[in-house]
């Protein structure tokens, strides 16, 4: 595996992911990941099983770049361009397979990789907020999502409140 920066996290002595075919990149966006892009690129590339294309989806590709912190065949993390703390990552899915909300997931087709985000979040978390850390999904409107492409928040590098902050 090589690594990703300064900080390791695509390097585990531990536990090594063969699977994995990481690369590196770290370019910064001055996108807001809150956006899902214009209307008529939602509707354009619209589809009943995917929904409408979301900016993760444009980072995904590599037209909108992003900080990369980890990248896998099947996973993609990166630097949110407006973090609520100093350490604020989303963990991704590249394939988004009508994975648009953790409830709305299906245990047969979504259930490995549901679990690959869990874990990749917490290595994550470990080597960036090795004093804590909290792994956030978000789901609908009243749990303020606002991309449609399942996605895990690891923030931390501070001392977190509970409840969370607004």
């Amino acid at each position: 595996m090589g690594g990703v920066g300064s900080s390791g996290l695509d390097s585990d002595s531990s536990n090594s992911d063969s699977s994995d075919s990481d690369s590196s990149s770290d370019s910064s966006s001055g996108s807001s990941l809150s956006s899902q892009g214009t209307s008529e690129e939602s509707k354009a590339s619209s589809s009943p099983s995917l929904g409408p294309t979301t900016i993760f989806s444009q980072i995904i590709s590599g037209s909108i770049p992003c900080s990369k912190v980890y990248e896998s065949s099947t996973i993609l993390a990166f630097h949110d361009v407006s973090p609520v703390a100093p350490v604020h990552v989303l963990v991704i899915p590249k394939d988004r397979d009508g994975l648009t909300r953790i409830s709305e997931s299906d245990e047969g087709r979504h259930k490995e990789i549901l679990g690959e985000l869990m874990h990749r979040a917490g290595r994550i978390g470990r080597e960036l907020c090795p004093g804590g850390f909290r792994i956030v999904v978000n789901d609908g409107v009243d749990g303020c999502q606002s991309v449609y492409h399942l996605h895990l928040h690891v923030i931390g590098g501070e001392g977190l409140g509970w409840p969370p902050r607004q």
